[in-house]
């Protein structure tokens, strides 16, 4: 294995990861995500939060293994962008919790961003490798 290969490995697996154990404690700590999801005034918070819960783990479990990573990363990105402007919707703040949820805001853009790459290098994408 090259230390390309290494790297983008070892990267998709703890980017994976970091989807992989939210999605687990979203299903042990269902009232408090539930509350949270309600404080925003989100409906059918149940339903959303046991599909968020469900695709954060297996598709945070595609991409370990590799498999169907370019759909899972897409899906992955969607949802972070749904949580984005859902949940960290900083513009509604002008004190200290504004400031996180931009600080959060702004991460999650980073993991998007981190997604989209790792699905335009899975190769499943149909687009011409030149």
């Amino acid at each position: 294995m090259n230390q390309a290969t290494l790297l983008i490995t070892f990267g998709r697996c703890l980017l994976a990861l970091y989807f992989l154990l939210p999605g687990v404690l979203k299903f042990v700590s269902w009232d408090t995500h539930i509350a949270l999801m309600q404080a925003h005034d989100m409906a059918f918070a149940p339903y959303f939060l046991a599909a968020a819960a469900s695709l954060q783990i297996a598709c945070s479990l595609a991409i370990m293994a590799n498999k169907v990573v370019f759909y899972s990363s897409l899906i992955l990105a969607a949802m972070v962008l749904a949580i984005n402007f859902n949940l960290h919707d900083f513009w509604n703040y002008s004190d200290a919790q504004g400031r996180h949820e931009l600080q959060n805001f702004i991460k999650n853009l980073g993991i998007f961003s981190g997604l989209l790459i790792l699905a335009g290098l899975s190769g499943n994408s149909g687009v011409n490798k030149e």
